[in-house]
């Protein structure tokens, strides 16, 4: 597969950069103009490595480094620099660059330092991942290493040890099952099969038969007992999924269950106690169905103890080039075919996508490129058939084209309008910090202040918060 390597450049060393890139075979290079893109770029795709070309303007190499390390702390990087002494170079390994290089170096000695770099950070990958499998096997359930999926694995290791109720929420395809799976495995219940029920799965008479058992002649067919999967669960996890789609009756007797961990089987008033622990998952806003009073909210209020959610696929596109080599040698060992590969024009359509679906289609989506490459060993993009009509996302810090109307526009207007919206929302995702908010724009915070001021958005900003709290 080819090297994915990302340059950060500055003005000053793009002519040196697009030299460089220009003479590397079989890598595939994007550039980000400057640190904050370097590190949105960084959070939402994955590198084998990434090159610094020195000087940036108002940064320090230190600063870069801690930055990069603080997104991604095993990518390696490499940093260009003309004017690098001994001592800086010394200086700046101490600091974690992979290695110090002149910014007119040979395409030779490019080359040869990313395909090191890149194996080092294949072994550093493999070898947290093998550290992880061995502590915590339930890593194996969970492909991921972006942000949101790092937070994701840090409630499981949390929770796992717990009797805690879990509603995890997450739009269709993102992995719930996944995850309730990897914390029965976190838990001292591990040595005894998760129950899974899908509660959409079947209508409300058979569902609670199913859920809590009947005895002989409870209702037309009952023709001897039966242990529900309540009971099978004693002592393990039962995962629900769908709950949302429970029907009101039925909620009830769950209620009863998660309150005092008893039940009757359907027929029969024996009451029997399990010790189970029940996680929960849907794809609908239960909040909103209580509102509508198709959800009860005692019920609702019971199972979001741990409240987990998923993120959709669109948010994590760094983990997609995991996602899809894992898929890859999951089916060729499942089909016993040689290991396929995917080209870099490919894997780029794939991470641009915009995947409705989330892991699942994308999934489906590796299985049948794989099908329909026959006996190629290389996936390129005609492989993947993907839905037609879903515009592929932008590439990180590309902007929408503004349509001009007919009878023209207030210039000024629209560019102040443009400006007081990036201000508000680097605000608001800063928690009002100016200086992580002028980095994330580029700008130096004294710039940053006087565009405040002029336009007005750090009331905007604060009158929206406001409007939250409130709304809270």
């Amino acid at each position: 597969m080819a090297l994915r390597v990302l340059f950060v450049t500055s003005e000053e060393s793009a002519v040196a950069a697009r030299r460089a890139a220009a003479g590397l075979r079989g890598a595939a290079v994007e550039t980000a103009r400057g640190i904050p893109a370097c590190l949105e770029h960084l959070k939402v795709s994955f590198y084998d490595a990434v090159i610094v070309w020195l000087p940036v303007p108002e940064w320090e190499a230190a600063e870069v480094l801690e930055e990069i390390q603080r997104v991604n702390a095993l990518v390696p990087v490499i940093v260009a620099d003309s004017d690098a002494t001994l001592a800086d170079a010394v200086r700046l390994a101490r600091l974690g660059a992979f290695q110090v290089i002149g910014a007119g170096a040979p395409a030779e000695a490019f080359e040869q330092l990313l395909g090191s770099a890149a194996a080092h950070h294949r072994n550093l990958r493999a070898a947290r991942l093998g550290n992880e499998r061995v502590a915590e096997p339930w890593r194996r359930f969970l492909i991921g290493e972006s942000r949101p999926m790092q937070e994701v694995l840090e409630v499981v290791r949390l929770i796992g040890a717990r009797r805690s109720t879990v509603l995890i929420t997450g739009e269709t395809g993102t992995g719930k099952e996944m995850v309730a799976r990897a914390i029965h495995m976190a838990s001292p219940r591990a040595n005894r099969p998760m129950v899974a029920v899908n509660c959409s799965a079947l209508p409300e008479n058979l569902l609670e038969a199913e859920l809590f058992g009947h005895v002989r002649g409870a209702f037309t067919g009952a023709v001897s007992n039966r242990v529900g999967r309540f009971e099978q669960a004693d002592r393990s996890t039962i995962f629900l999924d769908e709950i949302g789609e429970m029907p009101l009756e039925l909620q009830a007797k769950l209620l009863r269950v998660l309150q005092e961990r008893e039940f009757q089987r359907l027929g029969s008033s024996e009451t029997i106690r399990v010790d189970v622990r029940v996680i929960a998952a849907t794809n609908c806003d239960l909040a909103q169905r209580v509102r509508e009073g198709k959800f009860r909210e005692d019920l609702y209020y019971r199972l979001n103890v741990v409240p987990l959610p998923l993120p959709p696929l669109r948010e994590r596109r760094g983990d997609i080039p995991l996602l899809v080599n894992h898929f890859i040698e999951k089916v060729c060992e499942a089909e016993a075919l040689p290991l396929r590969r995917i080209s870099p024009e490919a894997l780029e359509r794939l991470e641009r996508y915009d995947w409705p679906g989330n892991v699942r289609q994308l999934e489906n989506a590796v299985e049948m490129a794989i099908a329909l490459s026959g006996d190629r060993t290389m996936l390129y993009p005609s492989d993947f058939r993907l839905p037609a009509g879903r515009k592929p996302a932008p590439p990180p810090g590309e902007l929408p084209v503004i349509a001009l109307p007919d009878h023209g526009l207030d210039f000024e207007e629209t560019v102040g309008r443009i400006e007081r919206a990036l201000l508000e929302q680097a605000m608001q995702k800063t928690g009002g910090n100016k200086k992580q908010a002028a980095a994330m724009l580029g700008l130096k915070r004294t710039t940053f202040a006087a565009k405040l001021k002029s336009l007005g958005a750090a009331v905007n900003w604060r009158e929206q918060a406001a409007a939250s709290c409130a709304g809270a």
